[in-house]
């Protein structure tokens, strides 16, 4: 349940729209519900102010489904991450209005939040190359479900650094950067290095043996000489995302 609506479910009690009674059954499963296989946090939205977000992988259609569903109920707004084109099918079938992001691997449910940000305030999502697309997305997404402004720059890796340079206008504009890179993780460094707002640092796991599944470019991010960057874990683009969001706001 989000602030707003429990405001206005507090004003129609008061002017005798909602009896007491009613308006009970809706808080009875604040701050949670229990549904066996999960234990739904229906208070998160009035406590950090989104709601609960689903993490799809490893779990049952079925049982996604069934979160959506009541999530959805109470909020009006829910992301899922990491869900497959089949999940987003049947969640799609179950609960209406649903898109669908297949490069971020993102559902998004019912209305989309209004920018909150001030005029012209925006984050920059950066990748390094197009591998990284995926994990970028799903920062992007993210932040843009919550209510931020986002810009994008994609493929502007350190091995072609013109291709960055060429939109410092950009980058120099941002509130907050996210930068994702695979390989070894050297972008977040360059950037870091060029603008005044934070950076936060995705490395992903793309690369060759070396690179260890993401591990080479996490700890070249953490190892950073550049100041101002906060670093999430390997491929972590929905944490990179809600986090740009907070510091936009």
């Amino acid at each position: 349940m989000h602030t707003e609506r429990l405001l206005n479910l507090l004003r129609s009690v008061s002017q005798g729209q909602v009896s007491p009674e009613a308006a009970l059954e809706q808080l009875r499963s604040l701050p949670y519900e229990d549904i066996g296989f999960a234990k739904l946090d229906h208070h998160r939205a009035i406590r950090t102010g989104f709601p609960e977000v689903v993490f799809c992988q490893g779990k049952q259609t079925d049982q996604i489904v069934e979160i959506v569903e009541r999530l959805h109920q109470r909020s009006g707004h829910v992301l899922a991450t990491r869900a497959s084109q089949a999940v987003f099918d049947a969640v799609s079938a179950s609960v209406q209005p649903a898109v669908y992001h297949p490069l971020a691997k993102i559902i998004e449910v019912g209305e989309r939040a209004v920018a909150r940000s001030k005029q012209g305030h925006y984050i920059a999502v950066v990748s390094a190359g197009t591998a990284d697309l995926t994990v970028a997305e799903e920062a992007a997404v993210t932040a843009e479900a919550m209510g931020s402004r986002v810009e994008r720059l994609y493929d502007v890796g350190v091995a072609g650094l013109h291709r960055l340079l060429d939109r410092m206008d950009l980058l120099m504009n941002a509130s907050v950067v996210v930068v994702v890179a695979g390989m070894e993780g050297a972008l977040a460094s360059v950037v870091g290095g060029l603008v005044r707002a934070p950076v936060v640092a995705v490395p992903t796991s793309v690369g060759y043996g070396a690179s260890f599944g993401g591990l080479a470019a996490l700890l070249s991010m953490l190892n950073s000489c550049a100041t101002g960057v906060a670093v999430v874990n390997i491929d972590n683009g929905f944490g990179a995302g809600y986090y740009a969001h907070l510091v936009n706001r």
